[in-house]
C-alpha cells in the first residue's frame, strides 16, 4: 500500500460489475415477512431467511468472518479493537402491492435506474455499504476498531431480528444505517401504532356493511380499498361514486349485483412516515360511504375514518397534532382497515411524533376522541424519539465526508421514518438517498439510480475508514 490519497470513487467503479451481480441476486429473493410460512428455522418466513443466508454467503466468499443468529439476523466482521462500529442494514422488504410495470423480484435497469422491490429500501444501499467495507478490506487498510456489518430480517415490521441480535451480542458503540437520506439523519421521531377496534354488528341502516378492507402494512399508505355492502338503493351508487371521484386524486369502480354493491378505490401508496405524499384509498372510501345510512358498529367504523382520520396527516382532527423545533411535526398514517360483518373492525394508525409529545399522550387523546364512536383503543410498545447531537464526532465525520465527496452542503436532518440507526445510542442513518433522488420507497415501481448507489458506496467507504482507522 502506498501513501497516495485513495480515490474512493475510482475504487467503487472498479467493483461496479461485481456489485450489480451480487445486488441482483439479493433483489431476486422475495423477502417479504410471511408469518403464515414461519417455522422455528425461518422465524419470519422463508424469504427473509433466504436473503439473509445469501448475503452472508457473499461475505464468506469475500473472506469476512460471518455469523448467523437463528436466521433472524447476521453479521460480517472485520478488524480488531475494543470499540465496535456497527453498519446496520436489512434484507426484508415491504409487500409488493399493485401497480408494478415490471416483475418486482426480477430487477431490471432502465434509464440508469434499477427497478425492483428493495432497490432503494434497503437492499441497494445495504449492498453499497457492504461493498464499501469490502473496499477497505481489499486495500488492506490499517484499522484500530472492529466493524460489524449487521443484517436484520424484519425491519419493516417488528424488528424481531435485531431484538434477538442485541439480546445475544453487544450493542455497537457507534455507527450508522444506510437506510434513509444524505447528508445524514441524526434524529428520528418517535413511532407508535394505535389500534381502533369495534364489534361487527352491521344492522340498523338502509345499507349493511359486509366487509371493508384497505392497506397492507401500518407503515404504508393504503393504495387499494374495497367495500362490500348490501343496499336498498343499490342502483344509485355507480353514478354517485363517479360524481364523488371526479375531482379527487383517486379512482375507483362500482359493481352492482342485485342488492349487493362492491366499491373499489385506488389511491397512491407512500411511506407511512410521509403520509401526505400518498393518497389514502381507505379514508377516501370511508368518506364516500359516510354519506349513506349504515347501522350499528359499521356506522361507527365508517364515521370514525371519515370524520376523524380522512385527509389529516397531522392528526389535527384527533387532537394529537404536535411540533417542536428540532423534530418538526407529528404525522399520522392510517395504514390498515379491516371490517367483517359479525367479526368486527379494526383501524391501525401509525404516528411519528416529535419530542414535544409522548406515545401515552397520543393514545389517551385518541381514546377520548373516538369514545363518541364506541371504538376501543390499544397501542403497541412503540419507540421513543432518538437524537444524536450535531456536535458528536460521529455526526461531524459523516457530514465532512459527504461534503468532501459531493461538494454539497452538509447539515443535520430529522425524519419520521425509523431506521436501525436508533438501536445504537450513538447511531444515525446515512444515505443512500441524495437530495435530488426520487423517493419510491414502499411504492410500486420502486427504483434506485445506479450512479447514486456507486456514489454512496464511495462515501460509505471513506466514512467507515475515517471512523475505524
Amino acid at each position: 500500500m502506498t501513501n497516495q490519497p485513495i480515490d474512493w470513487k475510482q475504487e467503487a467503479q472498479k467493483r461496479k460489475e461485481e456489485f450489480l451481480e451480487d445486488l441482483f441476486a439479493i433483489l431476486r429473493i422475495d423477502s417479504v415477512r410471511d408469518d403464515e410460512q414461519a417455522t422455528e428455522d425461518a422465524p419470519v418466513g422463508p424469504g427473509p431467511k433466504e436473503a439473509l443466508e445469501a448475503f452472508l454467503k457473499i461475505g464468506e466468499r469475500d473472506g469476512f468472518k460471518t455469523e448467523n443468529f437463528s436466521n433472524l439476523a447476521g453479521h460480517m466482521e472485520y478488524g480488531e479493537g475494543d470499540e465496535i462500529m456497527g453498519v446496520l442494514a436489512h434484507v426484508d422488504v415491504v409487500p409488493v402491492g399493485t401497480g408494478w410495470e415490471t416483475d418486482p423480484f426480477e430487477p431490471v435497469i432502465k434509464d440508469g435506474r434499477i427497478y425492483a422491490r428493495g432497490a432503494s429500501d434497503d437492499k441497494g444501499p445495504g449492498m453499497a455499504a457492504y461493498y464499501a467495507l469490502k473496499i477497505i478490506k481489499d486495500l488492506g487498510l490499517p484499522v484500530s476498531k472492529k466493524v460489524r456489518f449487521i443484517l436484520g430480517t424484519d425491519e419493516e415490521s417488528e424488528w424481531k431480528g435485531m431484538a434477538h441480535y442485541l439480546s445475544v451480542e453487544k450493542e455497537p458503540d457507534f455507527g450508522f444505517s444506510p437506510d434513509a437520506n444524505f447528508p445524514i439523519i441524526n434524529g428520528e421521531k418517535g413511532n407508535v401504532s394505535v389500534y381502533l377496534e369495534t364489534e361487527g354488528n352491521s344492522e340498523g341502516g338502509k345499507n349493511k356493511l359486509i366487509s371493508f378492507q384497505a392497506g397492507l402494512r401500518e407503515n404504508m399508505v393504503p393504495q387499494d380499498a374495497v367495500a362490500v355492502f348490501e343496499s336498498e338503493e343499490a342502483d344509485v351508487f355507480e353514478q354517485a361514486f363517479n360524481d364523488y371521484e371526479e375531482s379527487l386524486p383517486v379512482t375507483g369502480t362500482v359493481a352492482v349485483d342485485g342488492n349487493r354493491v362492491t366499491i373499489t378505490v385506488v389511491g397512491k401508496s407512500a411511506h407511512g412516515a410521509s403520509p401526505a405524499s400518498g393518497e389514502n384509498a381507505g379514508t377516501y372510501l370511508a368518506n364516500f360511504l359516510s354519506g349513506y345510512a349504515f347501522g350499528g358498529d359499521a356506522a361507527n367504523f365508517i364515521e370514525t375514518a371519515a370524520t376523524l382520520l380522512h385527509d389529516d396527516p397531522k392528526g389535527e382532527k384527533l387532537g394529537v397534532a404536535s411540533t417542536d423545533e428540532v423534530m418538526g411535526e407529528l404525522t399520522m398514517n392510517v395504514g390498515v382497515f379491516s371490517y367483517a360483518e359479525g367479526e368486527g373492525g379494526k383501524i391501525s394508525l401509525n404516528f411519528r411524533f416529535p419530542q414535544s409529545t409522548t406515545a401515552e399522550a397520543i393514545t389517551e387523546t385518541v381514546k377520548e376522541k373516538v369514545s363518541t364512536y364506541n371504538m376501543t383503543v390499544s397501542r403497541n410498545k412503540g419507540k421513543e424519539p432518538h437524537y444524536v447531537p450535531g456536535n458528536d464526532p460521529l455526526v461531524q465525520t459523516l457530514l465532512d465526508v459527504y461534503a468532501r465527496q459531493t461538494g454539497l452542503e452538509a447539515h443535520e436532518q430529522v425524519i419520521g421514518g425509523g431506521t436501525y440507526g436508533r438501536l445504537m445510542k450513538r447511531g444515525v442513518a446515512y444515505g443512500a438517498m441524495f437530495p435530488d433522488s426520487i423517493d419510491t420507497m414502499h411504492q410500486a415501481n420502486e427504483f434506485m439510480a445506479v450512479d447514486n448507489l456507486m456514489d454512496a458506496m464511495a462515501i460509505y467507504a471513506e466514512a467507515i475508514y475515517e471512523l475505524i482507522k
